[in-house]
């Protein structure tokens, strides 16, 4: 098979008028036009020029290859600048996925970033699966979670720290714990995947860690459905903090227990599959989170 370079190096030689004009033009050492030159014409088998010392000249066989040579030139030379735009500009289709637990701020995000790159369009998938990065082409993948070893590279966002929160109205009608104890006698909201109902909720204090057994009648396998059922007065909640940030900010949510801190929730990684060059879009993705994470939007 034809090397295409070596057609383009023939035609840029014919252009040029001699082997260190194509060199020049080229900005590559005359000897490796003149062995290219050599490599194509043993390919062909046929010679393409005519060499003198003073000039150089198409044989018959030669002016026949030089118009498809220009041809492939000229191709080569687009295929270039298609890929020197590519490595330039923030562009294109961008694949993202994150657990549903992030949604929320993942699409704020999301919508911060498209505006900032309007040449860049999104596709976020809501997964609570482990995603194959390279079997579903995703681009970037946001974790909550230890990383089990692999190939992936992982950006670390943030810790993911827990809160027991509660509703004014919920505390108003049943009254405000002062222990861990005291959750015993409290309506609890509960997470349960389907398969196990977490009901042991973990504190630290300065005796120790305190582990408590918490009864609740209303179960849900979602964290923001869990903060909901919070924010309508359904019980004491232990969530991270991720989850209820903007309902502890204005007021719909309180913070219980302050001198009983729940043991910090899993890590926030923002992960994608090991490439010698990372593509303009997902590089200013990754960019965009460490800022999000510098202002302390994952905590």
């Amino acid at each position: 098979m034809l090397d295409p370079q070596g057609l383009a190096i023939f035609a840029a030689i014919i252009d040029a008028g001699s082997i260190s004009g194509a060199a020049a033009r080229l900005n590559i050492d005359k000897s490796v036009v003149s062995r290219q030159l050599g490599r194509l014409e043993a390919e062909l088998g046929a010679r393409l020029v005519q060499r003198s010392t003073r000039r150089l000249a198409l044989t018959e066989i030669g002016e026949q290859v030089l118009g498809e040579a220009r041809r492939i030139a000229t191709s080569l030379g687009n295929i270039a600048l298609l890929t020197e735009t590519y490595r330039q500009e923030v562009r294109g289709k961008l694949r993202v996925t994150c657990p549903f637990a992030a949604r929320r701020l993942m699409v704020e995000l999301v919508a911060a970033f498209t505006t900032r790159y309007p040449q860049v369009d999104v596709a976020l998938q809501l997964e609570n699966r482990l995603v194959d990065l390279i079997e579903e082409q995703i681009d970037v993948a946001i974790r909550v979670s230890h990383l089990a070893d692999s190939s992936l590279i992982a950006r670390k966002l943030a810790d993911s720290p827990r809160v027991l929160v509660a509703a004014p109205s919920y505390l108003a009608r049943c009254g405000e714990p002062t222990s861990p104890a005291d959750l015993a006698g409290h309506a609890c909201l509960v997470y349960s995947d389907g398969n196990r109902a977490y009901r042991e909720w973990h504190f630290d204090s300065p005796a120790g860690p305190i582990q408590i057994q918490v009864q609740g009648r209303i179960q849900l396998n979602d964290g923001s459905a869990l903060v909901d059922a919070a924010c309508a007065g359904a019980g004491i909640l232990l969530i991270d903090r991720l989850l209820a940030k903007r309902e502890l900010a204005d007021g719909r949510l309180r913070s219980l227990l302050p001198d009983y801190p729940p043991p910090t929730g899993y890590p926030i990684y923002a992960v994608y599959p090991a490439r010698d060059w990372l593509a303009p879009k997902t590089a200013a993705f990754l960019a965009f989170l460490e800022e999000s994470k510098q202002a302390d939007t994952w905590s």
